[in-house]
């Protein structure tokens, strides 16, 4: 019946009904949950997702954008839906000194790849380079030098959007800014990122690293804050360890240059506790430090623990409450509760620097992300690290945090309510004028069903605003 659905279609991709063919749509990097979808589009062109969207509308299939499938909890999937693979849609082009038009599905890896031909980068990275561009544009996107430029979504200067009845629409800041909000962080709510325009900055050609390890979660935090409010190094993380006698604490920081400039090292350890003996610097190209990943990637693929469940959480605490939340959540850690390889990403962001709406930040200042690494050996595993991620969520609310929600964190209606809080509103207007008939689902961490709340068959309305 699918197949005949979209039969009379001129498409330069490909529509796959054979549910072996769609396999792979009904997973995500979590390996936790599966939805199953009816069919799964191969885009070739962006007139191929125009073409698409007005024929699912008309039969109500709800439709979910993938690009590479980097989601913890099925926010890539859709039950009994129509995903939409942006893999081939990766052209890069129309790179000046000031900016780079690419498409949704290209990955970052290729993005900078691209980029560093010409000597320039894109201000904000993530750690994992194999990440699409249009899937971190709708979810956030933070990295180690959020704490100068913001998450990737507040480094866009325009957009191109499939809204449900099929037009290509562009926007930006100034054209058709409601759109543009709604889109950025919005998790494909409103239509699909086909293209985006992102600035970009001088390469440095260098990268001097420093990492520190201290023996409690406070000094960590201490010298991150520190190094926050004077801005002395360009990228600024942290990790938590383990070791053979419990949890270390490591600084992860790194100045840009590119000679005959150089950093003064004696500036850029001043204050931190530096060891000879215990921590580390290092000199590393530009490119190696922003691919550093591929080597762990690597070696997780040789153990298995990249294919296997990955229930990771992301939630953002405020400073104020940074203590009170790392005293609750290490009480007790063990290793075995984050898998063979997990570890804890704990590192500062100024909020000033975040202006996307969507992406919700808890008050004050300062905020932290924490980000469990978890690794499970198979899905009962699994399940308890979930729970053991909803009780971390309960905890960062009670204390002012949020949730970035690409992680494996089950939200309710109310926790959707709540997390969206003051821009609800606007978003349900956004959603109403450009998705009235609801073909695109709300994807936010459901364990079971994508959007979490649909009617086999049918497709939701818009939600209305709260007044």
């Amino acid at each position: 019946m699918t197949s005949d659905i979209f039969s009379g279609l001129a498409l330069d991709g490909t529509v796959d009904t054979d549910r072996t063919a769609t396999a792979y749509a009904a997973a995500d990097f979590g390996g936790i949950v599966s939805n199953p979808p009816l069919a799964v589009l191969r885009a070739g062109s962006i007139s191929d997702i125009a073409a698409i969207l007005p024929v699912a509308a008309a039969n109500a299939i709800p439709v979910v954008p993938r690009g590479r499938g980097h989601s913890s909890l099925g926010q890539a999937q859709v039950l009994d839906g129509l995903v939409i693979d942006l893999t081939d849609l990766n052209e890069i082009r129309n790179v000046t000194d000031e900016s780079v038009t690419v498409e949704a599905g290209a990955t970052w890896n290729s993005l900078l790849a691209r980029t560093l031909q010409e000597g320039l980068t894109p201000r904000v990275l993530t750690d994992y380079l194999g990440t699409s561009v249009g899937g971190t544009l709708s979810a956030g996107g933070i990295g180690g030098t959020s704490h100068r430029y913001g998450v990737q979504t507040d480094n866009v200067l325009s957009l191109d959007v499939v809204t449900a009845d099929g037009t290509v629409r562009h926007c930006s800041p100034t054209e058709l800014p409601d759109l543009f909000h709604a889109t950025l962080g919005g998790f494909g709510q409103c239509g699909i990122i086909v293209r985006a325009t992102l600035p970009l900055i001088p390469a440095p050609a260098s990268v001097r690293r420093i990492k520190i390890f201290y023996p409690t979660v406070e000094e960590l935090i201490t010298s991150q804050r520190a190094l926050l409010a004077e801005g002395r190094f360009d990228f600024l993380q942290g990790e938590v360890l383990p070791t053979a006698d419990g949890w270390v604490y490591m600084l992860d920081a790194a100045s840009y240059y590119t000679r005959p400039d150089e950093p003064d090292q004696d500036s850029l350890l001043a204050g931190l506790g530096f060891a000879t003996s215990r921590d580390k610097v290092e000199d590393l190209g530009y490119w190696e430090f922003a691919t550093r990943l591929d080597e762990t990637v690597t070696y997780l693929e040789g153990t298995g623990e990249w294919q296997a469940p990955h229930p990771w959480p992301n939630l953002l605490v405020p400073d104020a409450e940074i203590d009170a939340f790392t005293s609750e959540v290490m009480s007790g850690l063990e290793q075995a509760d984050m898998g063979a390889s997990g570890l804890i990403l704990i590192y500062p962001v100024s909020t000033a620097a975040l202006t996307t709406p969507l992406f919700r930040k808890p008050e004050g200042s300062t905020l932290y992300l924490v980000a469990g690494l978890r690794f499970a050996t198979d899905r009962v595993q699994a399940d308890k690290m979930v729970s053991s991620n909803r009780r971390w969520y309960d905890v960062a609310v009670s204390l002012g945090g949020t949730s970035y929600p690409t992680g494996a964190i089950p939200f309710t209606s109310a926790d959707w309510t709540r997390h969206l809080g003051s821009t609800r509103a606007t978003l349900a207007e956004a959603k109403a004028r450009f998705d009235p008939l609801g073909l695109f689902p709300r994807r936010f961490g459901h364990p079971t069903k994508a959007g979490g709340e649909r009617t086999p068959g049918r497709l939701n309305g818009p939600a209305a605003p709260k007044q």
